[in-house]
């Protein structure tokens, strides 16, 4: 093992330590977190995958997984400082490349779009995401496909994302959309939320509906309220009407 790979488990640590607050000592990330065993394990399969020893780099996966339920490809490619935080069902395909200090969270995936389909024509050629420098994934987010999430951009609880996302964005929902708000590069948010409002624009949309039906609503009773005055005040009129022809017929007789 290389100076570079010790260095890297050391980034790794490091980044738990930091970014977790119940992470208390190097120690207890050591012997109690399975994201941290789960990118431990990466680290030595990927470095036999690296000297072509295959087999020997995928049984240590999956040997891996069995014990972390982390599924990481030894062909991904991962930077320094990565941190999987509770870990549980995160899937990490073979195509991915994923830059430093990137964060991700239970059950996310990044994945291909149709790895069932035509397998054959499909090897060999970039079929999972890209992660760059500083990214957050969000519990249960899937990021599907050859696309790029871009520096510092964060990913929402739960998102489906399949479309390229731009540096410093926050994108949520199925479909992903980008939310109005600007990520600070330093600023760490767990699960893609920062503070104030985010401002969805389909809730936004939503709500001017909403506010559009209620003023159509209170517009409709106003009327209605007016022409029941009118109708009374027509049948006032008529009995008026009819009460001085019953005296007229009277005063004739």
């Amino acid at each position: 093992m290389s100076k570079n790979f010790f260095s890297l488990i050391h980034s790794d640590l490091t980044a738990a330590k930091k970014r977790d607050p119940a992470a208390r000592t190097n120690i207890e990330i050591i012997f109690t977190y399975s994201g941290f065993h789960a990118i431990f394990g990466y680290r030595i399969a990927h470095f036999f995958w690296k000297i072509r020893l295959k087999f020997i780099s995928r049984f240590l996966s999956n040997l891996v997984r069995i014990i972390t339920s982390v599924e990481i490809h030894p062909a991904a490619v991962i930077g320094r400082g990565f941190f999987i935080d509770h870990g549980a069902g995160l899937v990490i395909g073979e195509t991915c490349k994923i830059g430093e200090n990137v964060t991700m969270y239970q059950q996310t995936t990044l994945g291909g779009i149709s790895p069932s389909l035509d397998s054959l024509s499909q090897r060999n050629i970039k079929r999972h995401p890209t992660l760059e420098d500083g990214v957050i994934v969000g519990s249960g987010a899937q990021i599907l496909g050859p696309i790029c999430i871009g520096k510092n951009s964060r990913i929402g609880a739960n998102a489906v994302v399949l479309k390229n996302v731009p540096a410093n964005q926050t994108y949520i929902g199925i479909p992903a959309r980008k939310v109005e708000n600007v990520n600070e590069s330093k600023q760490f948010d767990s699960y893609g939320i920062t503070d104030g409002n985010i401002d969805d624009p389909n809730k936004k949309n939503i709500l001017y509906l909403a506010n559009e039906v209620h003023q159509l609503n209170q517009k409709i009773i106003e009327l209605t309220k007016e022409l029941d005055f009118f109708q009374n005040q027509e049948k006032d009129t008529k009995k008026v009407v009819q009460t001085k022809k019953n005296i007229s017929t009277r005063k004739l007789k």
